[in-house]
């Protein structure tokens, strides 16, 4: 299913609207016995490569927040919580919106020890376990910044909670381009980007090319409206596959950090909507239809998220808030007509 889905990969998006491909690939990566465990090197927070039974791959993200807590209002984007779950409901999101940019991505609760330890050939790896005091199975990982022994994930004894986010073909057969995103944050405590001070800003941004022509432009902003509705604060670059050239879909990835705050909207996400006042008339009818009473954007997250073997994925104050963003994203619209 992996390499078919693989095939599937077109123009428009991951995988078509219609598509038993990635159902049954949902299935495998729910189902299919773990042969290899690997730690993905980059990043700061733990997270490992699984290899399955028959050989295709998917990046485990473990349960690091419960569902119920909401990330804490002292907090800076860039150091936020990665959160299981948010990735698990950003695929079913990105999927309603009918965007197919994410990942097919399940919920899966893996047994630590049989499914990591004992099959990951990782010396590094193997030594990170240990039996906490409360005799669960633990491990961290050695990463770059804040994999310690404070921050090791722990099952409960054996199992934990996490994502599975099914890998892409690897990059030397569908190259991608890594892009910064024009509407880049400031990665420091005191510091502004362009955006954020000049209301004229996508002025300039539609001088620069490929932004000054085609459909690049329109993505950005149906990113950022995604963004919006999860609430990720968190995206400084965009990947792209290079075969599709400047008018390819925009890859939604890594999108851990959205979901945090129920009780906040951070309207800033919206800046590329309204610094440019323009938004796809695909991406806007979809919008209005799930701001009906009848087909209700959280009625039908609801619904999709009951799939997941997680469920249920996003709490009920998470649910209502799409509802309330939804309707923020709208009057966005309006005050440029």
């Amino acid at each position: 299913s992996w390499l078919q889905f693989h095939l599937g990969i077109s123009h428009d998006g991951l995988y078509p609207r219609s598509s038993p491909t990635v159902d049954r690939l949902l299935q495998d990566m729910r189902d299919f016995t773990t042969i290899s465990a690997v730690v993905k090197p980059s990043g700061v927070h733990l997270k490992l490569v699984l290899r399955f039974q028959d050989f295709g791959k998917a990046m485990f993200k473990p349960m690091r927040q419960k569902r119920e807590e909401e990330t804490p209002e002292d907090f800076f984007y860039f150091v936020d919580f990665q959160r299981h779950n948010a990735e698990i409901a950003a695929f079913h999101l990105d999927r309603i919106l009918d965007f197919r940019r994410v990942p097919p991505t399940v919920g899966r609760l893996i047994n630590v020890t049989k499914e990591i330890l004992e099959v990951t050939k990782n010396e590094i790896l193997q030594s990170v376990f240990f039996v906490s005091p409360a005799s669960n199975v633990c491990f961290f990982a050695k990463c770059p910044y804040m994999c310690k022994t404070e921050y090791a994930v722990c099952g409960n004894p054996h199992l934990l909670e996490g994502s599975l986010s099914a890998f892409l073909p690897s990059l030397n057969l569908a190259p991608r381009l890594s892009i910064p995103n024009p509407w880049i944050r400031s990665y420091s405590f005191d510091g502004k980007e362009e955006w954020e001070v000049n209301p004229l800003y996508c002025d300039t941004v539609r001088e620069i090319y490929p932004y000054s022509n085609g459909n690049r432009l329109l993505n950005i902003i149906d990113m950022a409206i995604f963004d919006f509705l999860i609430g990720n604060m968190d995206r400084h670059h965009y990947e792209m596959f290079t075969k599709f050239g400047d008018d390819g879909f925009l890859l939604h990835l890594d999108n851990a950090r959205g979901f945090g705050r129920h009780s906040h909207d951070e309207t800033s996400i919206l800046a590329p909507l309204s610094q440019c006042c323009t938004i796809k008339r695909t991406t806007l009818l979809r919008l209005q239809l799930l701001a009906e009473p009848e087909y209700r954007l959280s009625d039908v997250m609801r619904e999709s998220l009951l799939q997941d073997r997680l469920a249920p994925v996003l709490t009920e104050p998470h649910l209502l808030a799409l509802d309330r963003r939804l309707q923020l994203i709208l009057k966005a619209v309006r005050k440029c007509i």
